[in-house]
């Protein structure tokens, strides 16, 4: 059974910086293509960044130059450094995967097949 767990959520004032994680287990899949989406209330889920079993990544336009996805096949985790945080970027954070040869482009996903339960990042002076 997949199972994703997110951690590093908090609360930060504008212009500040965190990093999540996420942890997969039960996940054997060559190919594969791992993200971090997030949602505020009464919103549609939205693409932030993804990455591939082959380390290539895509952001979306709204984070581009400000977060930066990595992973780490040692450890099964996906992180999500995220610096110069905008009150915007407040939402539910979660990271999610599927199996398959690549991602396919950001803008197509609403989610995808496997996720975590997420972490709350709040940006507020």
């Amino acid at each position: 059974q997949v199972q994703l767990v997110e951690s590093g959520g908090g609360s930060v004032q504008p212009g500040g910086s965190l990093r999540l994680s996420c942890v997969v287990s039960g996940y054997t899949f060559s190919s594969y293509c791992m993200g971090w989406f997030r949602q505020t209330p009464g919103k549609e889920r939205e693409g932030v960044a993804i990455i591939d079993s082959d380390n290539t990544t895509s952001y979306a336009d709204f984070v581009k130059g400000r977060f930066t996805i990595s992973q780490d096949n040692a450890k099964n985790t996906v992180y999500l450094q995220m610096n110069s945080l905008k009150p915007e970027d407040t939402a539910m954070y979660y990271c999610e995967a599927e199996d398959g040869m690549g991602c396919r482009p950001i803008v197509d996903y609403v989610d995808m097949d496997y996720r975590g339960k997420g972490t709350q990042v709040t940006i507020s002076s």
